[in-house]
């Protein structure tokens, strides 16, 4: 299957500043894609690039096999830039009515589908209301509904949680989760527990560089348990959990929490055995993932190439 992005040697240049540097990656259709770094690592200049807004200054840009200003992908790319803006003066349905004209819709049709995307969003009742009488919330949502006019089949959503509060934010992530049947997104967000929830495949920038493209570790992370413990392990209980024939390496990630590194030819049940052990010892645990958490998963790797290069 062909890729949904394909992005060869993209270098990008603002006057003497590099804001990408020789930056490769393909991505699948299907699951959202992750696009993470610090802040001023390239992230919103590659939106940019494959949303058609910047040419880079060289290398090649394919989406769905097109290039990315390409009219082809007309209908088929919908984006949601950083600092999305309303039209004060416009309530939201005449705004998201705009939209549907610019793609060729009638009237009717247009009308049809900005409801669509305001039901998607839970605004139906606010489609005669004008920005100012909206949420930080409401607005980010408004903005979202604009991206999804149409059934695009790449959507492109630069923080779209920002700033959100709890119960906004989880009804963005709860929207992509739902639609990501019908749709590839691509989320750029430094919310990484959000991301790790969402994303099976993840772009790490920084610096303008790609520094890591990490695919969803095979069989849920198999090899790896991160527990969280409500106690320090004491040095006795280390040693002695460290000293069954399936752990191969400890590693305490931050206070309480530890990262086990198992072999699961030995062992595919690990997780109930160290659960048998920590109840034998009436060590207190608060969580157990089945894996590393996608924080451990990046700047380990990160750390380990800075020693290495």
């Amino acid at each position: 299957m062909n890729p949904i992005i394909e992005c060869k040697n993209i270098r990008h240049q603002y006057g003497s500043k590099l804001a990408l540097d020789n930056v490769n990656f393909s991505a699948p259709a299907g699951e959202p894609i992750a696009l993470v770094g610090p802040n001023g690592a390239g992230k919103t200049t590659l939106f940019s690039i494959l949303c058609g807004y910047l040419k880079p200054t060289s290398g090649s840009v394919k989406i769905l096999g097109h290039d990315a200003n390409s009219p082809a992908l007309f209908g088929k790319l919908g984006a949601l830039p950083q600092d999305a803006l309303l039209d004060p003066r416009f309530s939201v349905l005449k705004q998201l009515l705009f939209f549907t004209r610019l793609q060729g819709m009638s009237k009717r049709q247009g009308i049809e589908e900005a409801e669509r995307v305001l039901s998607l969003v839970g605004l139906s009742e606010s489609k005669h209301v004008k920005p100012q009488e909206l949420s930080h919330g409401m607005k980010k949502r408004v903005a979202i509904a604009q991206s999804l006019l149409g059934k695009p089949e790449l959507i492109l959503l630069d923080e779209p949680t920002a700033g959100l509060d709890p119960v906004n934010a989880r009804a963005i992530r709860k929207l992509i989760s739902e639609l990501s049947n019908e749709a590839t997104f691509m989320v750029s967000s430094h919310n990484l527990d959000e991301l790790e929830k969402l994303c099976s495949t993840v772009l790490y920038l920084d610096h303008g560089k790609l520094i890591q493209q990490q695919i969803a570790e095979v069989s849920n992370n198999a090899g790896y348990l991160t527990i969280q413990l409500l106690e320090e392990l004491s040095a006795d209980l280390h040693a002695q959990l460290h000293a069954l024939p399936v752990v191969e390496h400890i590693e305490q990630s931050q206070r309480m929490e530890y990262v086990i590194t198992y072999d699961d030819k030995i062992d595919p049940y690990f997780d109930q055995q160290l659960l048998r052990f920590l109840a034998d010892n009436a060590v207190k645990y608060r969580q157990l993932i089945k894996g590393r958490s996608l924080e451990d998963q990046l700047f380990t790797e990160t750390e380990k190439q800075a020693v290495n290069g």
